[in-house]
């Protein structure tokens, strides 16, 4: 689960909270219908979008929480025993100038609510199944442990991950790399990055033949240069993939415009393209 997810859980063990939530958003908003915000008593999780519709949110929260929600007055607002939802005018009187308004939800939260909480942001993760555990696929998953993604870390090599990883990744030892292919989740996509290129081709043999039968894949992306890809054309049509197969790969991986080519630098790139899927 994303980093802000984990932090929430684990608040949520030593205190009471409440779940701050866009529930809707008409015209412009600092942030999208399902992005969250914690508040706890002595601290705060993840962000609404900032600015004095944040701040008022957790004025607003903080006085939940010490206080039933039922009593509440003075809102256009509708109620129950756990929630309460409101309207915000991001204008001048709001100290904003978005121009939209924006429905928050705020329920209030215990430790009993964690397994529900934890099942109901985790869905808003997409799958992500990485192959490689080198320089770049660790400096990737860096960025991706901040991100909305599920991520599958895949690696061929015995104790090549490291141990303490982020609470959204999950890693798997497949000998071969490529048998990982058949248990994808359908919609995830695909990044591959191994230290072979041997295996780099079975991987993207096996993504290959996956799509011919299930066509369930989101995306698949294969690190290297132009010259790598067509390379691995010539071998991919010699085992019978067509050309309209392979155009589903893509390769080189990354943002266009983005040339460096350190680790993290391709890792930015990477998460950038990726994040414009969504």
């Amino acid at each position: 689960m994303p980093r802000h997810t984990a932090e929430l859980l684990h608040q949520l063990q030593h205190a009471d909270g409440v779940l701050v939530s866009v529930d809707s958003v008409q015209g412009s908003g600092p942030r999208e219908v399902g992005a969250w915000m914690a508040v706890f008593p002595q601290t705060l999780v993840n962000t609404i979008g900032g600015g004095h519709l944040e701040f008022q949110a957790i004025t607003e929260a903080r006085a939940l929480l010490l206080r039933p929600v039922s009593k509440q007055t003075g809102h256009s607002s509708t109620h129950e025993d756990k929630t309460l939802t409101t309207r915000y005018a991001l204008g001048p009187a709001l100290g904003q100038c978005c121009g939209g308004v924006v429905h928050l939800k705020f329920e209030a939260i215990s430790a009993a609510d964690a397994p529900a909480l934890k099942q109901r942001l985790l869905a808003n993760g997409q799958a992500l199944a990485l192959f490689g555990g080198g320089h770049v696929g660790r400096a990737l998953v860096n960025v991706l442990s901040t991100l909305p993604y599920n991520v599958q870390w895949v690696d061929s090599r015995d104790e090549i991950f490291p141990a303490q990883l982020p609470p959204n990744v999950v890693c798997e030892h497949s000998d071969p790399v490529h048998a990982a292919v058949a248990d994808l989740p359908r919609g995830a996509s695909v990044l591959i990055m191994s230290f072979s290129h041997a295996e780099d081709l079975d991987v993207v043999a096996a993504c290959l033949k996956r799509q011919r039968v299930q066509g369930d894949l989101k995306f698949v992306g294969l690190i290297g240069s132009k010259t790598k890809w067509a390379t691995f054309q010539h071998r991919l049509a010699a085992k019978g993939f067509t050309a309209e197969e392979m155009a589903f790969i893509t390769c080189p991986i990354g943002m266009d415009g983005i040339t460096g080519k350190e680790p993290e630098v391709i890792a930015v790139s990477v998460a950038a393209q990726m994040l414009q899927l969504r």
